[in-house]
């Protein structure tokens, strides 16, 4: 049996974490995140990096997660309370239910996972990705085609943001990832550690289906519009996506999972 405290103030101090949801995340949490929702709470559970803090949970569905509960550690305390008090706590009407408050991991050195990566590691390499949909899907794509991991450079959004935890379905959770910080050399960091980067590009000089598989793969994604530097762009391979006449570009998210599949197609 899971034991649940009880809240029926929005102002008790016990859970000032989930207060004003989305004022206090568009300025940044500092090393915590919020989650929400059963599927991402369970991969919260699942992940060996961060950690939840505690749950705000709407208190008729405290006994049915039981089960996804009891896997937490002891010591995280579970709130209950009712949709109107969790509403009035969040802002806004959270349908799911469902809250966490997490506290992320110290930061991975890039060095550590681009030299840990396997020797056929697909590594997802991020520029300017600023809208939260996208960094979702693309950690999403990165996930379920098994990338080794994630760089991001340091004008992309924040991963562990409410909005992209929950597009990415959890696995911005689970999935490693780093930040260089500003001036950093991408490329040349990728390069240090044996990855062959692919810039993708609607100009690219390569049909995607002609790209070989096998060794370390740096696919490098720039923002929509602008996309990548010209920087980046020419001290890579670039590559193109074959389509329809007429049709400029595809989203980044979905650009993801298209290469990314071509990328680790027949692995076991």
């Amino acid at each position: 049996m899971i034991a649940a405290i009880p809240i029926d103030d929005h102002a008790d101090p016990r859970i000032a974490a989930y207060r004003d949801i989305r004022e206090r995340d568009l300025v940044g949490r500092q090393g915590q995140f919020i989650a929400e929702g059963e599927v991402v709470l369970s991969m919260l559970v699942r992940s060996k990096r961060h950690r939840a803090a505690s749950l705000l949970i709407d208190a008729k569905r405290v006994e049915s997660l039981g089960p996804l509960l009891a896997k937490l550690a002891p010591d995280v305390p579970i709130y209950a309370a009712t949709q109107a008090v969790i509403d009035a706590i969040a802002g806004f009407p959270l349908h799911r239910g469902i809250l966490a408050h997490g506290i992320a991991a110290p930061p991975l050195a890039p060095e550590r996972l681009l030299g840990d990566a396997p020797a056929d590691a697909v590594i997802v390499a991020l520029s300017a990705i600023a809208n939260h949909d996208n960094m979702g899907g693309i950690f999403r794509n990165a996930a379920a085609f098994r990338a080794a991991g994630v760089v991001l450079d340091a004008d992309c959004c924040d991963p562990l943001y409410r909005k992209a935890i929950r597009v990415s379905v959890g696995t911005s959770l689970t999935l490693p990832f780093v930040r260089l910080p500003r001036g950093a050399d991408m490329a040349a960091m990728l390069a240090a550690a044996g990855f062959r980067m692919l810039a993708l590009s609607p100009s690219g000089a390569t049909d995607l289906h002609d790209v070989p598989r096998g060794g370390r793969v740096a696919l490098m994604l720039g923002a929509e519009g602008p996309g990548l530097a010209e920087a980046l762009m020419e001290r890579a391979e670039t590559v193109r996506i074959r389509m329809a006449e007429g049709v400029d570009s595809l989203n980044v998210a979905t650009t993801s999972g298209i290469v990314l599949h071509h990328l680790t197609a027949g692995r076991d």
